[in-house]
């Protein structure tokens, strides 16, 4: 049985733009082995349903009343016919989205199971502001910045070309044909231009403002890669360095696991008490290889202009 994903999974899924019952919606939408979770909105509300097994079982046992079947094996067809649907690809079930009274929706989907007729309702209920805000908001924001710096820069580059061609027109250069030529880029005239041309047409009920288009999908997708990167990156990090304190972390070696010590006869005749005459200890030299050996000399330092 697996659980409803987590923030961060859910926010890697690409929005993904749908029309149901004649409304305009974009999705997310997340389907395991026996759970699911899905996103919903039409830019004036968002909704949310998530669903774990035991809470499929009994919607499915209500909506179908002659469904003798295990979670599992209705829930393969219910993601079947559902993913097509939120997702704005053409499936073979019937879906319906109902308005209901205080901001709810549902969304109704027909399809048949076994020569039988499986029914299903999506219950969505509108979704917490902090949901709203990491899923949607702050993503469109990261987007806007990212694509005004691009602009920036390309209005930039557009004035060193157009200083580059004139050091060539002031040098004799002159164009082999003449419908290549351009006027020289004026970056607040052109936004002034762009914006009165191309609001209206946003802001217009037939303009297509909710379709995240295969551009758009790819700069969110690249947006909220970058935002669980460092989190996936520094999780990495921490193991890695766990693992090499580990390795140079010194063997701990209790006494009890070391085992009795051969005594030395001089002190077995030093403890029955005869006494010996004190004498010098001599002690073997310890041979060292020959990286461990200090030099005999030390090395006089060069004075110079090479040392």
């Amino acid at each position: 049985m697996d659980a409803c994903p987590s923030e961060d999974v859910l926010f890697q899924l690409p929005w993904l733009p749908v029309s149901i019952s004649g409304c305009r919606l974009l999705t997310k939408s997340w389907f395991g082995e026996t759970a699911y979770r899905i996103l919903l909105t039409d830019m004036q509300c968002v909704w949310e349903e998530r669903m774990d097994a035991a809470d499929i079982q009994s919607r499915a046992q209500e909506l179908n009343r002659r469904l003798r079947a295990s979670v599992k094996a209705f829930f393969s067809h219910l993601c079947e016919v559902a993913r097509p649907c939120l997702s704005g690809g053409d499936g073979q079930a019937q879906i319906s989205l109902t308005r209901q009274e205080g901001g709810n929706i549902s969304m109704r989907l027909k399809s048949e199971l076994a020569g039988l007729p499986f029914y299903w309702e999506f219950h969505c209920s509108p979704a917490p502001v902090a949901l709203v805000c990491a899923q949607l908001l702050r993503p469109l924001l990261v987007m806007s910045c990212l694509l005004q710096q691009q602009v920036e820069q390309l209005g930039g580059l557009l004035v060193r070309k157009d200083e580059e061609i004139q050091d060539y027109r002031e040098n004799g250069a002159t164009l082999s044909r003449e419908r290549l030529q351009t006027s020289a880029f004026q970056e607040q005239t052109y936004r002034e231009d762009f914006m009165a041309k191309t609001l209206p047409l946003l802001w217009s009920e037939h303009s297509d403002a909710l379709g995240f288009n295969p551009g758009l999908q790819q700069l969110y997708a690249a947006t909220v890669a970058h935002r669980t990167a460092p989190k996936r990156k520094l999780s990495e990090e921490l193991s890695v360095g766990e693992d090499q304190d580990s390795a140079r972390e010194p063997a701990i070696v209790s006494s009890s696991d070391v085992g009795p010590v051969d005594s030395d006869p001089a002190d077995d005749r030093n403890q029955n008490g005869r006494a010996e005459t004190s004498r010098p200890t001599t002690q073997q030299p310890i041979k060292s290889s020959p990286a461990e050996r200090p030099s005999a000399k030390p090395k006089k330092k060069k004075v110079g202009l090479f040392r």
